[in-house]
């Protein structure tokens, strides 16, 4: 927890707040809401979502407690009730309008209920649901053409699933399979799913059951971060913004810190596997749920010659970060200069549509051949439509184009609210896959406590955006809207959680 003297120095660090406003609507077009002293005005908006007419919000919450399973957590105090979506605007039960900055969960990639996408599933639902594929449908080998073509070198086999956990549990067992190896090389601070197996490869003690077995094989190595790790400085990343730590790179020694979370990994290959027997190394392109976290440059690509040079596979978690979220590239792993030998991906894919794939090279996919392996829903005919129009969406719109533009502007924006407000420590990312990280201590870089967090958190919720969370210690803002948000959307972000901020200084000193 802050002392009230930590609040009173980080607070001499601000700069003048931004315009206040005695009165505001949390939306354009609906009803009033009551507001907090410090609020901007929402972006204009000409949709008009329909009246809500389901059960009460008290009557939610009843249903919730009697019959949800516990595990299932709602975001804030008072959690949301959204009963309509449009592009990047979701709206609750009484009419209030909120920006989306999480995007479901990295999900919505071209924007809520987007006409083409709901046309496109519309006509599939009128010509056929479901067959499974004992049945040839044309559906699935349209989609499965379109989205190789997508990928590099020789990825062009493609097993579809419905979710980001069966996808990675999928890349498991081929790795496996394929190169007769059980050893699994995976991150600290890694998130790769929930199912039984992949939840081993997770290395957050937060999202771990205590199971038996479930580390059977799999080695976490040190997480190369240039911003909490060892080693990092202000020329490590890939990204328009670079952590304010002091940097030891040089252009003849290239990234140092890179180089040398690298003999780390080379370490636990030397002591700690079977030499040349390793089934593979997994790697988000851009840490999600660890909090955005982005790799020194030049380490995932070195990475993935020592796993080979050790008779393993690299597999490329694009999860979160695929579908040209980054920005410069399509495919996170594309930034990081190598062809990976698996690529799962899920999330954006479909939109908030169950889908997800594992694309891989066809002598790797031979693997599957020597057993039955089946997936009942798996590239379903309204899953492949959904996909295709996803992707043409993506081209059609030029979000990777927009997700880069928008995404710098927005990083930029957010850079400077660091440099006013001491509690922002770091802020990072590609495109629109943005962390924000809060810290009591500028110096040591100590996490803000959660509830601290949680107050600005929820004071952005009550001022019109909806940021998501993440980081072990629940301390980063992640930031992950559908790709369609402008530079307006972006430029009232940044000033709600300057607001958001200002007020909870206000209110603790």
């Amino acid at each position: 927890m802050l002392s009230k003297n930590s609040l009173v120095q980080a607070a001499r660090y601000m700069r003048p707040v931004l315009q206040q406003r005695a009165t505001s609507t949390l939306h354009s077009k609906a009803s009033t809401a009551v507001m907090p002293d410090l609020q901007s005005e929402l972006p204009e908006c000409d949709y008009q979502p329909p009246q809500y007419t389901g059960p009460s919000y008290e009557k939610v919450l009843q249903i919730r407690q009697k019959h949800i399973t516990p595990n299932i957590v709602p975001h804030f105090t008072k959690p949301l009730l959204i009963h309509n979506g449009h592009m990047q605007w979701l709206f609750d039960n009484e009419g209030r309008r909120y920006l989306d900055m999480f995007g479901g969960i990295v999900t919505v990639s071209v924007g809520h209920c987007h006409p083409k996408v709901n046309r496109a599933l519309q006509q599939q639902i009128n010509t056929l649901w479901h067959t499974t594929n004992i049945y040839m449908h044309p559906k699935i080998h349209e989609y499965a053409e379109r989205l190789t073509a997508k990928l590099p070198g020789d990825l062009k086999s493609v097993c579809f699933v419905n979710s980001g956990s069966e996808a990675n549990d999928l890349a498991m067992l081929i790795a496996r399979i394929h190169t007769g190896n059980q050893d699994i090389i995976t991150f600290r601070n890694a998130y790769h799913g929930m199912s039984p197996y992949t939840m081993g490869l997770t290395a957050l003690s937060t999202w771990r059951f205590s199971l038996p077995g479930i580390n059977n094989g799999i080695q976490h190595v040190m997480n190369p971060d240039p911003y909490l790790g060892l080693w990092g400085g202000a020329a490590c990343r890939d990204s328009p913004i670079q952590t304010d730590r002091r940097c030891d790179c040089t252009p003849e020694t290239g990234c140092v810190a890179g180089l040398r979370y690298y003999d780390q990994l080379e370490e636990v290959f030397k002591y700690s596997l079977p030499r040349g027997h390793v089934a593979a190394m997994f790697a988000e392109s851009i840490q999600g749920v660890g909090g955005t976290v982005q790799y020194p440059k030049g380490y995932i690509k070195k990475a993935a010659e020592l796993v080979r040079a050790n008779g393993g596979l690299f597999i490329a978690d694009e999860v979160q970060t695929g579908f040209g979220r980054t920005g410069e590239h399509f495919w996170g792993f594309e930034g990081h200069d190598f062809v990976p030998d698996i690529v799962t991906m899920a999330k954006g894919i479909g939109n908030g549509f169950p889908l997800a794939a594992v694309v891989t090279t066809p002598k790797i996919a031979a693997a599957l051949g020597q057993a039955l392996h089946f997936n009942t829903f798996g590239g379903n005919p309204m899953a492949s439509a959904v996909g295709i129009s996803v992707l043409d969406v993506i081209e059609e719109e030029n979000l990777q184009n927009n997700s880069l533009e928008v995404g710098t502007y927005f990083l930029k924006g957010l850079a400077e609210l660091r440099e006013r407000f001491e509690i922002i420590g770091d802020v990072r990312g590609k495109g629109l896959m943005i962390g924000v990280e809060f810290v009591s201590d500028h110096i040591t870089r100590t996490p803000l406590s959660a509830p601290h967090v949680v107050e600005i958190w929820e004071t952005c919720k009550d001022m019109g955006v909806l940021f998501g969370r993440g980081g072990l210690n629940g301390n980063v803002l992640r930031i992950k809207p559908p790709m369609c948000i402008t530079k307006t959307d972006a430029k009232f972000a940044v000033d709600t959680l300057a607001n958001a901020i200002t007020e909870f200084f206000n209110k603790n000193q």
